[in-house]
């Protein structure tokens, strides 16, 4: 190729790489050799001889999942805005033994990991940690981690969630539960614990359902709690999906969001202000927490410490017409 382009061979090298002063005539001339000669770098064979990966890999539990959608993409923005490309790779788990050699060769090409939302049940988070690898974890509560992660304020979430079903009138509010994989089901429902016990009302467990995080199960979890002899005037769900589910089941026994029943939801997804009514959520700041994440890697794989701390960042209730005053009687 050097050859052909009528270079030195680090010349080209250094072209290739995107690394040290080539003119733009020789970069012109390099490329439409590499073009012509089907030329692309090995970059296995680089990481070996220990040059710079410019990837980082997203390693991702769970890719159906919206909000992993969301965060991934909100990642990709925040490292192609600093020169790096991603890697996605997703997996049920990753400490599966037909998953360990495809996991360490795309961990080996990349400079550094970040995990949205990672699953606690994985031991691949106990190897991170074991190997000090440069890493970032997002929105990951379920327990403590020596490595750096970047979360939301799932907890003062949940109470403000609550907060402003209670400033409604609202006394009997049930809560639908995400999974216990990542820990913000749990940070969630503590807040909503933690602002009914603060205002006063006896938390009742029957108006904690589970819902798995999918709109489907959060339908289903909405079936149940109408079906109580007293059911709740207000449902505060962990997450938007559910929180859809939860509007689409109470509209299916023909009762009115929020003159009936009113729903707030967590994290503000795409879809949140498109549906009938608009739905009243949490808002999670993905851009600030994603170009938080990939500051943090970054300085990581520039030789920095890694220290095991989280940074937390603030979430915002944002009304829509889904919550409204509770209904009086007669």
């Amino acid at each position: 190729m050097a050859k052909l382009a009528g270079v030195a061979p680090i010349t080209a090298s250094r072209a290739i790489r995107g690394e040290g002063y080539v003119s733009e005539d020789a970069r012109a001339r390099i490329m439409e050799a590499a073009a012509k000669l089907n030329y692309s770098p090995d970059m296995v064979a680089r990481r070996m001889r220990g040059e710079k990966s410019r990837l980082i890999g997203i390693f991702v539990n769970n890719f159906g999942s919206l909000m992993v959608h969301e965060f991934t993409t909100a990642i990709n923005d925040a490292a192609r805005a600093c020169g790096y490309d991603i890697l996605l790779f997703n997996a049920r788990r990753f400490d599966a033994a037909d998953q360990a050699g495809t996991r360490e060769m795309l961990a080996n090409l990349c400079a550094g990991l970040i995990l949205p939302m990672p699953n606690v049940e994985d031991g691949y988070l106990g190897e991170l940690e074991r190997r000090q690898l440069p890493c970032v974890l997002v929105n990951f509560e379920a327990r403590a981690v020596s490595l750096p992660s970047v979360v939301a304020e799932n907890r003062n979430g949940g109470r403000a969630a609550v907060g402003h079903l209670l400033s409604l009138g609202h006394r009997r509010i049930a809560f639908i539960a995400g999974s216990h994989y990542t820990g913000q089901s749990a940070e969630r429902q503590a807040g909503y614990v933690e602002a009914l016990t603060e205002a006063g009302i006896a938390v009742d467990p029957e108006l904690m359902v589970a819902g798995h995080f999918v709109q489907a199960e959060g339908y289903a979890a909405t079936e149940k709690l109408l079906a109580l002899r007293l059911p709740p005037t207000a449902i505060f769900a962990a997450n938007d999906e559910m929180a859809i589910g939860a509007i689409n089941a109470i509209h299916s026994r023909g009762l009115r969001v929020p003159d009936d029943i009113s729903v707030v939801g967590f994290d503000d997804i795409a879809t949140a202000s498109y549906i009938h009514p608009p739905l009243t959520t949490m808002r999670q700041p993905l851009a600030d927490m994603s170009a938080c994440a990939v500051d943090e890697l970054l300085a990581v794989i520039g030789g920095q410490p890694a220290p095991a701390r989280k940074i937390t960042f603030p979430i915002q209730l944002v009304i829509r017409k889904s919550t409204g005053p509770v209904r009086q009687p007669g």
